[in-house]
């Protein structure tokens, strides 16, 4: 269900078939400390979201690679990052042409934590101006309580930490550099602050909990989770319905 794949011919029953809904994955080109490639984000939101789309028989859009990583700062190389007003506008008029090609229930799927807030501006402008579609933004790593649990359990602030480096092993074991993930560690220097710290400022290498603790195993069951409760919810977002009929555009 690669919306790539497919042809102009067959997207409109694949959309009707999908009770006109489509995914879009957002991820991100950063770095991701020594031990992990600068691609872990969008490489996630592409696996785990050709995973659900193949389960649930929604289309996948085409994965943006890039996302707003300016937090990363210059200090490392390799990170391609966007303005918040650029991915807003990208995704806003993406999801216009989605529109136009018969898509009424998008789902956004984030995996990189600072791409919320644009995500959430586009889903503003999308649902004011088309009065039928309905929009989520879900970010990968609060698809729910056991996911969640995962992702936090080193702490608040979490960056090529165990979670996402089991994640890699298990999904895209040829961006781990599994030499260097021992000394890879350093913590969270974040808890108590009142201000939000670019990552120059809280991290000595650019990571944010413990590689050390990652295993392919729990990668292979983190990410057999995230992709049973984001198929979940897919599923329940196939048959919503607004609670109320009212347009946006009228007092009546």
């Amino acid at each position: 269900m690669l919306w790539s794949q497919r042809t102009w011919a067959e997207l409109p029953a694949d959309i009707t078939a999908a009770r006109q809904a489509a995914i879009l994955p957002v991820g991100a080109t950063e770095q991701h400390g020594p031990h992990l490639g600068t691609g872990m984000d969008w490489v996630l939101a592409d696996r785990l979201c050709t995973a659900v789309a193949a389960r649930t028989g929604v289309p996948m859009l085409p994965v943006l690679p890039y996302g707003c990583s300016l937090g990363h700062s210059l200090r490392w190389p390799g990170t391609i990052a966007v303005q918040p007003t650029t991915l807003i506008q990208i995704v806003k008029e993406i999801g216009d042409w989605a529109y136009h090609s018969g898509v009424r229930r998008l789902f956004i799927v984030n995996t990189h934590v600072t791409n919320f807030a644009p995500l959430r501006c586009a889903l503003e402008m999308l649902r004011a101006e088309h009065d039928d579609l309905m929009v989520a933004v879900i970010n990968s790593a609060h698809v729910s309580p056991r996911v969640k649990a995962a992702h936090f359990a080193e702490g608040d602030d979490w960056h090529a930490n165990g979670a996402e480096t089991s994640l890699m092993m298990a999904v895209a074991p040829d961006i781990v550099r599994e030499a260097l993930i021992a000394s890879s560690d350093d913590p969270d220097r974040t808890e108590g602050l009142v201000f939000s710290h670019p990552v120059n400022r809280t991290s000595v290498n650019g990571v944010t909990g413990a590689p050390s603790g990652s295993s392919l195993a729990s990668g292979q069951e983190l990410f057999g989770w995230m992709v049973d409760d984001l198929s979940a919810l897919v599923e329940r977002g196939k048959h919503e319905e607004p609670p109320l009929p009212h347009s946006y555009f009228s007092q009546v």
